[in-house]
């Protein structure tokens, strides 16, 4: 508990701009045929920017709800209440505790010293909650990778504190993957050799074999390139979607692992109609058709694909996934943005210059 009332005391510095710096370099190229200014994405009811939620790849009323609630009354017995009826199973529970951790991140960051009480409240006052103790560990992981450079004293010292909250987490709620999935984060943060990372790793699949969310994590530490290679990171993701299970979105993590790589291959010429994209974009599209359509994973995907359909003019294709995520955009790749309404709008307006110059409209668009 030390740790957190010493990030109160201190209040959020400034968040790490490095990942955004480094997916920009590649930047929006101007490809749409026409221009995007010409086009009125709000034709195709698609949210005003303003309006665009951050805080969620995809709709969870359950969760906004529970959010408002304990950020209005600041009252965390709501929070708790949610995630103890939350199935240990799936990705759900995962998502619901980034969020509330990433809300008390972003409150505190916005009143310095006092956002984030509800947080500090629930792990005071509940100490042997399970929920809390998940929560809390996220929170120091976010704050970890927001607020100190990597490596730094201080970076090392909330991961440290982490990793032990993690592991209360873990003893609280036993069969729950949550608190290892979180400490996958803290293994590439702290330079956990492969050793040990695989050894948490096979506590991770023990208990989620297919959960998406975990080998998101996993692929960030094999692509860190002090702990593995591009290919190492390219047969993680290969692997896993080769070995998925039927419906399963894993089919689509070779697409994240090329993401992954962009700033290294980003500037190669026709690169987003290469054979490797392609064939990641196909595999990707596979499996969102095969998915579940409640699969709480899909809008991850969705909002991925975008970025690679509108770079490769894959006009028509982007529009449809647009359509089905429109509203929420807490989600890669708009999330390494330090405003991610406005870099998804930007796609989103690309996408539609280029379908209507290519003679779409509202009319022929199928919902």
């Amino acid at each position: 508990m030390e740790i957190l009332w010493f990030l109160i005391a201190m209040g959020l510095l400034a968040a790490v701009i490095g990942p955004y710096v480094r997916r920009r370099r590649g930047g929006v190229h101007q490809v749409a045929p026409g221009s995007p200014d010409a086009a009125d994405p709000a034709d195709y009811g698609f949210v005003r920017q303003e309006e665009l939620d951050i805080r969620l790849p995809g709709p969870d009323q359950d969760l906004l709800d529970v959010l408002d609630v304990v950020q209005r009354g600041q009252d965390w017995r709501a929070a708790a209440q949610l995630l103890a009826g939350t199935g240990k199973d799936g990705e759900v529970r995962w998502q619901r505790v980034q969020a509330f951790a990433g809300a008390a991140s972003l409150e505190l960051q916005q009143r310095p010293g006092v956002g984030g009480g509800w947080l500090r409240a629930w792990r005071s006052e509940s100490p042997k909650d399970a929920g809390g103790a998940a929560v809390h560990a996220e929170f120091l992981v976010q704050q970890a990778w927001r607020s100190s450079a990597a490596g730094t004293d201080d970076f090392r010292i909330i991961l440290e504190e982490a990793l032990a909250v993690c592991g209360q987490a873990a003893l609280l709620a036993p069969g729950d993957p949550v608190p290892y999935i979180t400490e996958l984060a803290i293994g590439r943060g702290l330079g956990y050799p492969p050793e040990r990372f695989d050894q948490l790793w096979a506590k991770v699949i023990d208990r989620a074999p297919a959960h998406m969310g975990a080998h998101l994590a996993a692929l960030h530490y094999w692509c860190e390139k002090w702990h593995g290679s591009r290919e190492e990171a390219d047969h993680f993701a290969t692997t896993a979607a080769a070995r998925a299970p039927q419906g399963s979105l894993l089919a689509a993590l070779p697409l994240f692992a090329v993401y992954e790589h962009l700033p290294e291959i980003n500037l190669v010429q026709g690169f987003y109609r290469s054979a490797v994209v392609t064939k990641a974009v196909e595999g990707a599209l596979f499996a969102v058709h095969a998915a579940r359509q409640d699969d709480p994973m899909l809008p991850h995907v969705r909002h991925l694909l975008i970025l690679f359909l509108v770079r490769s003019e894959r006009w028509a294709e982007a529009m449809n996934q647009l359509l089905r995520v429109d509203g929420h955009v807490g989600a890669l790749p708009w999330t390494y943005n330090g405003d991610p309404a406005a870099e998804y709008t930007v796609y989103r307006a690309l996408a539609v210059a280029g379908y209507e110059a290519n003679g779409g409209s509202p009319a022929t668009l199928p919902h």
